[in-house]
């Protein structure tokens, strides 16, 4: 009995040091990760800054109209900093990011932050509506044709699914306008209410720009989904399950679907970029009042800081969201760890 009550400082002692191992390892890794950001962003910023800027145009006069003089329009340059040399603009524009400002807008005449901020809740509204209603198809779709495979229900979700994801986002934006907004009228063609105004009218204008958005992700997810419940259903620990008499539901929910859900958060992560590239044209299909259809206004008006800020927020959400993504893989299974090699 001694012996035995001496050993449980030990082991508990044990459990409490590997726990703090296991968290300092993930916290290391987190913080690599962001360092490992940095780099990335000041890439994407220098790519997206030259790219506009080799694109034709000029922002002052797109602002002043073809009338302005030459001097009116010189006069603007030097006020916004266009007449400065392309290195020496990308400086200033990176000194002022790093201190939290992304530059002033040349069409709205406010700062890039804000423009961004006003919209940002309508896009992120679309965007995880768009994810929450693609996983909750996918799952049980791509179950269900997991257990029944050969079936006709199998063989139509892998038509479905192959459908979803050949058929363009803005194509099928397109088809449900012209039969659910202008034949049937069900739905309004387009525009926004806040949920906090109208939550009975947000949800009329979110359900078509929600399902075109989230529509190639359902075929995607539903696909990976099928596969890896396949395979985990062939392992042997769900034969040994069965054999011990557990319930088919409790075998496929909290067995089969914890180990094959692993491989589908990857293909979450890459749908998260999916995602926010979409919304540049579902937003101005249905004239939702997000980041998308601010960055597409931009282009086309060449409001160079609004299209920087937007471009560098949307990939650092992007990491960010991956980052997320291999941080769940140690959540779901324990045996994923950090550690340093």
């Amino acid at each position: 009995m001694a012996a035995c009550w001496r050993s449980q400082p030990d082991s508990h002692t044990q459990y409490i040091t590997s726990k703090l191992v296991k968290e300092y390892n993930v916290a290391r890794y987190i913080a690599q990760r962001l360092l490992f950001m940095l780099p990335v962003a000041l890439l994407v910023s220098f790519m997206t800054f030259m790219t506009i800027h080799l694109v034709p145009g000029d922002p002052a006069r797109v602002l002043l109209g073809e009338e302005a003089t030459p001097q009116t329009i010189a006069a603007l340059h030097q006020q916004l900093g266009l007449d400065k040399s392309l290195p020496e603009q990308f400086g200033t524009w990176l000194w002022q990011a790093f201190h939290g400002n992304l530059g002033q807008s040349i069409q709205l005449q406010q700062p890039v932050l804000q423009s961004i901020w006003q919209r940002l809740p309508a896009s992120a509204e679309l965007g995880i509506s768009a994810l929450l209603f693609s996983l909750l198809l996918a799952f049980p779709l791509g179950v269900y044709a997991a257990t029944h495979r050969n079936t006709w229900i199998d063989w139509l979700v892998n038509i479905v699914s192959l459908l979803g994801t050949a058929t363009p986002a803005f194509v099928l934006g397109l088809f449900l306008l012209l039969l659910f907004a202008v034949n049937l009228r069900i739905f309004p063609p387009g525009g926004y209410i806040s949920f906090q105004e109208d939550p009975a009218g947000n949800l009329r204008y979110l359900i078509l720009p929600m399902i075109t958005l989230g529509a190639g992700s359902i075929a995607v997810n539903m696909r990976q989904i099928r596969a890896s419940m396949i395979e985990v259903l062939s392992q042997d620990y769900v034969r040994t399950a069965r054999a011990k008499g557990l319930r088919e539901r409790t075998i496929l929910y909290t067995h089969a679907l914890r180990n094959a859900i692993i491989p589908v958060l990857t293909i979450i992560g890459l749908q998260v970029g999916a995602i926010l590239a979409g919304t540049f044209a579902i937003e101005t299909i249905f004239l939702w009042p997000g980041i998308g259809q601010l960055a597409v206004t931009s282009i086309l008006s060449k409001d160079y800081p609004v299209v920087q800020g937007v471009v560098l927020l949307s990939a650092l959400s992007y990491m960010a969201a991956n980052l997320l993504v291999d941080v769940g893989y140690a959540v779901l299974d324990p045996r994923i760890g950090f550690e340093a090699k």
